[in-house]
């Protein structure tokens, strides 16, 4: 009975990894543009990778940045802010959080939503966290109204 537990566990935690590789390599691409491909093979190997669910870590970086314009103008959309550019570790983030959203309805909206807002609070600025969480509430409004 405990086996589909751990089972499970195992599974979170190696998404876990995936999504802080994940903006770990976002935050890189944003500074320095390379192809997903690139970014894969620098953050998915080596010590930090330990424990990563590879599989999930490729498809971010896949899907986010070989579709930049569209998940970029999601989070453009449900962030509100005309002409302000945002911090790298919250775009990093919410890039994250409104892909899960949009794209991967196997995962929970407040798995999506609690994942990212970890990242931008380990990561970010202070408060950096709240406004990620805000943005990803409406995103989730938005995008899985049945859902949320």
């Amino acid at each position: 009975m405990n086996e589909p537990k751990r089972r499970i566990a195992r599974s979170s935690t190696g998404r876990a990894v995936a999504r802080k590789l994940a903006l770990q390599a976002l935050y890189s691409w944003q500074i320095n543009p390379v192809p997903w491909q690139d970014l894969l093979q620098q953050f998915g190997t080596g010590e930090e990778a330990a424990g990563v669910d590879r599989d999930y870590l490729r498809a971010l970086l896949e899907a986010i940045c070989g579709d930049e314009g569209g998940v970029d103008a999601r989070v453009a959309q449900f962030a509100e802010l005309p002409g302000r550019p945002l911090d790298p570790v919250e775009k990093a983030a919410l890039l994250i959080g409104v892909h899960e959203l949009a794209a991967r309805p196997e995962v929970p909206f407040r798995v999506a939503i609690s994942e990212a807002v970890s990242l931008a609070r380990r990561f970010g600025a202070t408060d950096g966290h709240k406004f990620v969480n805000a943005v990803l509430d409406r995103a989730a409004r938005s995008l899985r109204p049945d859902e949320h």
